[in-house]
């Protein structure tokens, strides 16, 4: 009995590392936003189940208890004044700490905290959830933000137990970005706080098109390994939005895929959108924007750099893209 009571107080695994595995990001990257919360993934295998089923099941058995403690020590004023809301994955994370009061934020997606993606310290301030249904239900929220393509079997057992399901589908265009900037403002209650954000974003393209007016740049997004997103991307679409062309166009590519060195040279845009400066590979994914071949071409000079975090969601971080695409469009007509 002593030596069954020690296995169940010994540390779990975390759910996400024990199934966590690579996918093809959206835009530029190692992972996407949307294979942590809802979109377009490159192919990958699938974990074994005993992987996915049995830690989950055991980690979230482990977090019930803390998490009802948690919801109990909300200010009940809280729960009178606004909606208390819990999401589900990074992008709905991006709008709800950008739209609600802290005091509603009952918790965020298990991959909140990646500084290297966006607000990772303000995520911090926040409960992480273990991206099953039994935390979400120990806490009991108003309100659960999810996307179309989070785990299915988690979102009907959610609303099999009458949890108030709001699902974001993938933002295709910059009006289904404002669409649900507009939308978790409504659900957090706080419609001024979106309609800011929008207009933040209108000036943002306002601005990035006159920082490109008269400039009949091409351009070609090009992250790791020769991947290029595509003109259906988000960094396409605010390329478009500035009145720049996008040269992915030109290789036929709408969403994304893979060039060679080889096309990218006979190609020849103006320029290259990447997503940082730098000059260290730290694997072969990003020596392939280092290649001596290519800075050759491309020195700093002509490389128009959009942080990733800014690109990797359609919600309020893309007027930040846009104000960045201005400064660099600036810097290389210096």
């Amino acid at each position: 009995m002593r030596g069954w009571l020690r296995k169940l107080a010994s540390p779990l695994p975390l759910a996400g590392e024990v199934v966590a595995h690579r996918k093809m990001r959206y835009g530029w990257g190692k992972l996407s936003p949307y294979g942590r919360c809802c979109s377009w993934r490159h192919p990958h295998r699938n974990p074994p189940p005993q992987a996915v089923e049995g830690p989950q099941r055991l980690r979230g058995a482990r977090l019930v208890l803390t998490l009802a403690v948690m919801a109990c020590a909300l200010p009940a004023s809280a729960s009178a004044a606004a909606p208390r809301i819990i999401s589900m994955n990074i992008c709905t994370d991006q709008l709800l700490l950008a739209l609600a009061d802290p005091a509603q934020i009952m918790g965020l997606s298990r991959f909140s905290r990646d500084a290297r993606q966006w607000a990772g310290a303000e995520a911090r301030k926040y409960p992480i959830l273990s991206g099953g249904a039994e935390d979400i239900l120990a806490l009991k929220p108003d309100v659960v933000a999810a996307s179309d393509f989070d785990k299915r079997s988690t979102r009907e057992i959610l609303k099999a137990n009458g949890v108030n399901l709001v699902e974001f589908p993938i933002p295709r265009t910059l009006a289904d970005v404002r669409e649900q900037i507009r939308q978790m403002g409504d659900l957090a209650g706080h419609p001024e706080r979106a309609t800011a954000e929008i207009a933040r974003l209108d000036a943002a393209i306002a601005a990035a098109k006159q920082a490109a007016a008269g400039k009949h740049f091409r351009m070609l997004p090009l992250s790791r390994r020769g991947w290029v997103p595509g003109r259906d991307s988000f960094v396409g679409a605010i390329l478009a939005e500035a009145g720049l062309v996008s040269a992915a166009g030109e290789l036929g590519i709408s969403f994304g895929g893979f060039v060679s060195m080889e096309e990218i040279i006979r190609l020849r845009p103006d320029y290259l959108v990447v997503s940082d400066a730098g000059d260290r590979a730290e694997d072969d994914g990003r020596a392939f924007l280092l290649h001596p071949a290519l800075e050759r071409f491309y020195p700093r000079s002509k490389r128009i750099v959009i942080p990733e975090r800014m690109t990797e969601c359609g919600g309020v971080l893309l007027a930040d893209a846009l104000n960045a695409l201005s400064s660099e469009l600036k810097r290389v007509a210096q």
